[in-house]
């Protein structure tokens, strides 16, 4: 008749049968307070003897304990947590920010929590807060800002996690308090002007955000400045936001009115322009000898498109990878972020032989 095995064998679990183990569990396991085992576990900067450290190390192993990320954060102050707010994830600008936010995360034992604002201000305001509850030791806002004062919602709770030890990040324009991470669209936008009229181009659309998104404005100025230096001129400027549907209605309705051929449009991104592509191509009418397209930001879908789409490359992974870098390094200062035009079949000119 076979024995059951001894308890030095098989060690049962004292906590209750089905129900996650408990912080109390580990400490009755360790046979220590639990005052000391809440030390160990949840990050408290208070010394403990190393034979109770690893008594507890052990307990929890063995009972498949996981820290209370919040009981942690209250020890420490701030949780090991990145907090990244994007208008739009499906968007591959984003996408690629959080590639290098998350890229620098990995490189210090970090987490990156996204959360989508959809440009809605009452939106970012109750995300800020809820996270302010999580302490993140950082807190980037990527999405695109306006030319109004932050919105009176967020900036107080912006504030409020600034006052207790959080550093938040903001891209373009930022206040005294906070770090911001600048691309100089204007700059970007000013050359890819001027490169388009050294090619011929003499009328354009735009498609642009609503009027207040600096992103936009910044592009549509610098565009214009250099566009108009070389002897063209943007015709109509057409409002809607950065998705690539808003590129498809503009352009479906810049077709409806009439666009001549030699035209040049403009979208204010990549993504914008691809969904003018698309329209065009609807339409009947050919990309490049016909309609010329251009965007800004130089996604990967950019390169991929027939044909291929001009535009102004910017290194968005390593704008997230500074924008991490701000969050934890204690004498940050930006490094130069080079924008460079990348001329491709979209636009082949007005003249054959043009040199690009």
């Amino acid at each position: 008749m076979s024995q059951p095995e001894s308890p030095s064998r098989v060690r049962q679990p004292r906590h209750a049968r089905g129900a996650a183990p408990t912080l109390h569990d580990v400490a009755r396991e360790a046979g220590v307070s639990l005052a000391t085992a809440s030390r160990v576990l949840n990050g408290s900067e208070r010394k403990v003897a190393e034979s109770f450290r690893e008594k507890v190390e052990q307990a929890a192993a063995e009972l498949g304990y996981t820290a209370n990320a919040s009981a942690q954060a209250t020890a420490r102050g701030s949780s090991p947590v990145i907090a990244l707010l994007v208008a739009d994830i499906a968007d591959p600008y984003f996408g690629l920010i959080a590639a290098g936010v998350a890229r620098g995360a990995d490189e210090q034992g970090l987490v990156v929590t996204i959360a989508i604002t959809e440009r809605d201000p009452a939106r970012e305001a109750r995300i800020v807060r809820a996270l302010r509850g999580q302490r993140p030791q950082g807190l980037i806002l990527a999405a695109s800002r306006t030319n109004e004062p932050t919105d009176s919602d967020t900036a107080r709770e912006l504030a409020e996690y600034a006052r207790f030890g959080g550093r938040v990040v903001t891209f373009g324009a930022g206040s005294a308090e906070n770090r911001h991470v600048e691309i100089d669209n204007r700059a970007g936008a000013e050359e890819l002007g001027r490169r388009m009229a050294a090619l011929g181009y003499r009328s354009a659309i735009a498609i642009a955000a609503a009027e207040g998104v600096l992103t936009s404005d910044e592009r549509l100025a610098g565009f214009r400045a250099g566009f108009e230096s070389g002897g063209g001129a943007i015709d109509r400027v057409i409002r809607g936001d950065f998705r690539r549907e808003s590129g498809v209605q503009a352009m479906s309705a810049a077709l409806a009115d009439g666009v001549e051929q030699g035209t040049l449009v403009f979208g204010m991104s990549d993504v914008v322009a691809i969904g003018a592509m698309s329209a065009i191509r609807d339409a009947g009418r050919e990309i490049g000898t016909d309609i010329a397209v251009c965007g800004f930001d130089d996604v990967p879908s950019s390169s991929d498109v027939t044909p291929a789409l001009t535009t102004v490359r910017v290194p968005l992974s390593e704008v997230g990878y500074q924008a991490f870098r701000a969050t934890v390094d204690a004498d940050w200062e930006q490094a130069a972020l080079p924008l460079e035009v990348a001329v491709r079949a979209s636009t082949p000119g007005t003249e054959p032989g043009i040199d690009r």
